[in-house]
């Protein structure tokens, strides 16, 4: 045995011996009389997740397999899902039962009769995020909430109250539930409701999470509720709602034809997903022809769509997923489709569409949900300032932005990034599993806020809070699932002025001369990083560094009484690596520092030399809130993205670029580059062209799909024998 198939079989054997422990959940399956085994990388999988499959010999290598789902128990209705030619399993859109055994078959590809076969649990997930996802509440009043699971003529739901996001924590003093309803359907899933009331005197947490569980599995949903005494109630129901006439914007909208359907093996076709967006705002041509604003991924499918085409309120998400043919639909039209701008052309650089207004469909003043003042406890709408919006300057990104969106309703959150160069990916299905095209756009901004938007607020026109002014058009989301999340957002010049471009004729948003202030609901709190234990080995390299030349040469050149002392810390630039804090007297936050010493990170933090003597300085930084910087700072980072993006976004790993504020010193701009979650680039650098770089790992931006929708990762077994074989395959 020579030294190369050595190292394949102890690499195939360190699997072998730890099984379903080398991947959480992960196991194989082996036929004795077949000659290669099948490793899967978890044995359960909810309808919203994935499983993927791999085919090994005994020696360590792939083999070449033909993937093919060989039954379950599912209803043939439904089908028992999929299995592409990679071994990537993706379970059905609905169940017939609590949990279905769906079976997976192998054969190797030159030798049909060498085979396998292993079995899959798959059990009913949501449909889409509870409702509401978020909402405001008064003491004492109530709200319905509703979860639909994928499951028909059956299933249920949990629910209970929590003082966390994941169900563990304390329930007392949190308000009450009222007895809970399901209703099971044969050709729908099954949806749940429930009443949660709030207790008449604001508890000690600083929200009430609902949440609901799935047949009483691991599967959750959450809804956070921000308690307040001052009266004020506000959810997305009424963004979700049916409204007859002068539909107001801010409200749930679509494509009549934006759904999936499934062919059973007899040959009978049903609608299994659809999709849906918000109707954004009014705009109007040079003529004062009105249309309906979103996205393109909204209203016409992301180019999918035909001119002429029906625009439906609410959306088909909204609606049971029953288009105009169906006799017991409840959408009705509002318009129709008219110009869009293409996702698949380079030319591009928006996600926009237009639709022309039915007569007395629309509100003609452009009112937009919850945008106006406060009234018996409701917000009212309200139109935005009329014109072309407002464009971001250096040195005014600091205001905090709003939206009302079909799914999240109004939320307020800040600007984490402008100038951002970023990955979309685009699908011709609500289900995101058939790619049509990968986009890059440019100079875009991205919000910061885990519930500033969700899927459904795609085509929510956003706005400066402060004065009702639009910056921008958001179609698409991506998260770190860690309480971290960005919202990406189009510039409103730029979609009118491509959208005008397609119509031909110059756009601007119909609304008022008057500006306004919006009523700000942030339900992200600033700064919202876990915290991190401090190593010791990061605390010896911290000793190191703060001894070193170069942090001597640094002291040395530093004003008398500046510097009042060092410590380890944890980078917030860079997640999971060390940092070397340095305390400062608050007058000279500004001085200079380096952005590392001895190759470990700084972060500068003001305090006193008091706190630092007694042990109770900062362990970290203050987080900024929007972007509060320097004119020339911005520019020169600028500068250094426009000159190293298209280097750095040639990494498959990296998803965008572009400026932001360093969270290690906030004084600072940073070089934000986005990482794809489980992703490792190949160059990491702490600056580039002395400019700070942040690193914030994110999943896939989603268009559709609610942006938790994760691809489920490798399992620790199959990825290090994926890792594993490539090294050898290169050697």
């Amino acid at each position: 045995m020579n030294l190369r198939s050595y190292q394949r079989v102890l690499l195939f054997t360190a699997c072998l011996l730890t099984l379903a422990g080398c991947g959480d959940g992960a196991y194989t399956a082996h036929n004795p009389t077949a000659n290669f085994l099948v490793n899967a990388s978890a044995s359960d999988v909810n309808t919203n997740g994935q499983v993927s499959l791999y085919s090994l010999f005994p020696n360590g290598e792939a083999a070449p397999v033909q993937w093919s789902v060989e039954s379950g128990d599912n209803a043939d209705t439904l089908g028992q899902g999929r299995i592409d030619a990679t071994g990537v399993y993706t379970p059905p859109n609905a169940l017939s039962q609590n949990t279905v055994t769906v079976q997976i078959h192998a054969h190797l590809v030159n030798q049909p009769t060498d085979q396998t076969t292993l079995t899959l649990r798959v059990h009913p997930g949501f449909v889409q995020p509870l409702l509401p996802e978020v909402a405001t509440l008064a003491l004492g009043k109530s709200l319905p909430a509703r979860a639909q699971i994928s499951e028909v003529g059956a299933g249920s739901v949990t629910w209970s109250l929590s003082s966390n996001a994941v169900g563990t924590g304390s329930s007392s003093g949190l308000g009450s539930l009222s007895a809970a309803s399901c209703q099971h359907f044969r050709q729908q899933y099954t949806s749940c409701s429930v009443t949660y009331t709030a207790p008449q005197k604001l508890p000690a947490s600083s929200a009430v999470y609902l949440i609901a569980a799935a047949n009483d599995t691991q599967t959750i949903a959450s809804s956070k509720i921000l308690l307040n005494n001052h009266g004020l109630t506000s959810t997305p129901a009424p963004n979700q709602a049916i409204q007859s006439q002068n539909a107001l914007l801010g409200s749930s909208g679509g494509n009549n034809n934006d759904y999936d359907t499934y062919t059973t093996p007899t040959g009978q076709s049903y609608i299994a997903d659809c999709c849906g967006g918000t109707l954004g705002a009014l705009v109007q041509d040079a003529s004062g022809n009105q249309y309906i604003l979103s996205n393109n991924h909204v209203l016409a499918e992301s180019d999918q769509a035909s001119p002429g085409s029906t625009i439906i309120q609410p959306g088909l998400m909204d609606g049971a997923c029953r288009p105009l043919s169906d006799p017991a639909s409840t959408v009705h039209p509002i318009g129709s489709l008219k110009v869009w701008v293409p996702i698949a052309s380079r030319q591009t650089n928006v996600d926009a569409a237009l639709a022309s207004v039915n007569p007395g469909a629309v509100n003609p003043n452009g009112a937009i949900l919850e945008l106006g003042p406060l009234k018996n406890g409701t917000l009212t709408a309200a139109p935005p300032v009329a014109g072309t919006g407002e464009r971001l300057q250096p040195g005014n990104l600091a205001f905090p932005v709003v939206k009302s969106g079909r799914t999240t309703g109004l939320t307020c959150s800040h600007i984490g990034a402008i100038d951002l160069t970023v990955k979309v990916n685009y699908y011709k299905d609500c289900a995101e599993t058939q790619l049509y095209s990968t986009k890059i756009f440019r100079h875009q901004i991205a919000i910061e806020g885990a519930h500033f938007t969700d899927s459904g607020d795609s085509g929510a026109l956003v706005l400066n809070a402060r004065n009702a002014k639009a910056i921008g058009l958001y179609f698409a989301g991506g998260t770190n699932g860690d309480g971290q999340a960005l919202s990406l957002v189009n510039p409103i010049r730029d979609v009118l002025q491509e959208l005008g471009s397609a119509l031909g004729s110059p756009l601007q948003l119909v609304g008022t001369k008057t500006p306004h202030p919006v009523t700000c609901i942030n339900y992200d709190l600033p700064g919202a990083h876990p915290a991190r234990t401090i190593p010791e080995i990061w605390r010896h390299r911290a000793s190191s560094a703060a001894v070193s030349r170069e942090y001597q040469r640094f002291a040395n050149t530093a004003p008398p009484g500046a510097i009042l002392g060092t410590a380890p810390g944890a980078s917030l630039d860079n997640p999971g690596h060390a940092a070397l804090i340095i305390y400062v007297n608050p007058q000279y936050v500004d001085m200079p520092v380096p952005a590392t010493i001895d190759g470990l990170r700084t972060q500068v933090i003001p305090t006193t030399a008091a706190a630092v003597s007694a042990g109770t300085a900062p362990t970290r930084p203050a987080s900024p809130v929007g972007i509060n910087l320097p004119a020339a700072a911005i520019e020169h980072a600028e500068q250094v993205a426009a000159e190293r993006t298209a280097q750095i976004m040639e990494d498959p790993a990296i998803l965008g670029v572009g400026v932001a504020t360093s969270l290690d010193r906030p004084t600072e701009p940073a070089l934000l580059v986005l990482v794809e979650l489980g992703q490792v680039p190949r160059h990491m650098p702490a600056t580039i062209d002395g400019l700070r770089v942040r690193y914030m790992s994110l999943q896939r931006f989603h268009v559709t799909r609610t942006r938790s929708a994760v691809r489920p990762p490798l399992s620790s077994c199959a990825l290090r024998h994926q890792m594993g074989w490539q090294a050898l395959r290169n050697n």
